[in-house]
């Protein structure tokens, strides 16, 4: 068995995300209010991304991405079954901060933790040669990768607007789809704005079905 290579050093890498405790040992500012469980999945021939914030405490709890009601819907929404949503070999998980951030004062997430984003990504990145195709969910997946690829957003502008132009950003080599998060806060926003399941829903699924094919 070949135990060197670009697929091993990804391997080691994912394994010291996985034991990370910067959080809590040297945090950013106040330390993460709960045990670090680091989520992701990587593997070094995955072509599609999955580019999202931080889990939640579901994801938290069982320790598989997206698995929860955002999870269907995203799936729903890229067209692809369980199965193949975590068939590591076809698609990354890489959220911007890789344990659930906690809860704020109003019960809602708090932001993906800075730690995450400062000490793992860019060489995780580059450990991920192959990705053709990003789906980055919500703003700071979208501020991040469109920046890593040298192709920043105007400023001012927001994750409606973002998703609304797919067309100027999406870009080629990788391909960057900017997408709202599929959480059920969102509901309002899906239902105010049905250009979304009209437009962007069918250029989604065809991105996504070349990236898995």
């Amino acid at each position: 068995m070949n135990c060197t290579g670009p697929s091993a050093d990804l391997a080691a890498l994912a394994s010291r995300i996985r034991a990370c405790r910067l959080c809590i040992e040297a945090p950013y500012k106040a330390p993460l209010p709960h045990e670090p469980r680091p989520v992701l999945r990587v593997s070094s021939s995955a072509k599609l991304l999955v580019a999202s914030q931080a889990p939640g405490i579901r994801v938290h709890l069982s320790g598989l991405p997206f698995n929860d009601a955002s999870g269907d819907r995203l799936r729903s929404w890229m067209g692809v079954t369980r199965e193949v949503f975590y068939d590591e070999a076809k698609v990354a998980i890489v959220p911007m901060g890789f344990c659930f951030p906690g809860h704020d004062a109003h019960k809602g997430d708090l932001p993906p933790r800075r730690e995450c984003r400062e000490t793992w990504h860019r060489d995780l990145f580059l450990a991920l040669p192959h990705i053709e195709c990003i789906l980055a969910i919500g703003r700071y997946a979208q501020d991040y990768h469109f920046n890593r690829l040298g192709r920043p957003l105007p400023n001012g502008i927001g994750v409606d607007e973002t998703v609304r132009r797919w067309r100027d950003f999406m870009g080629e080599a990788p391909r960057i789809i900017a997408l709202p998060h599929p959480s059920w806060r969102n509901n309002g926003w899906l239902k105010r704005n049905p250009w979304f399941e009209q437009e962007v829903l069918p250029m989604l699924r065809t991105e996504v079905a070349r990236a898995v094919s």
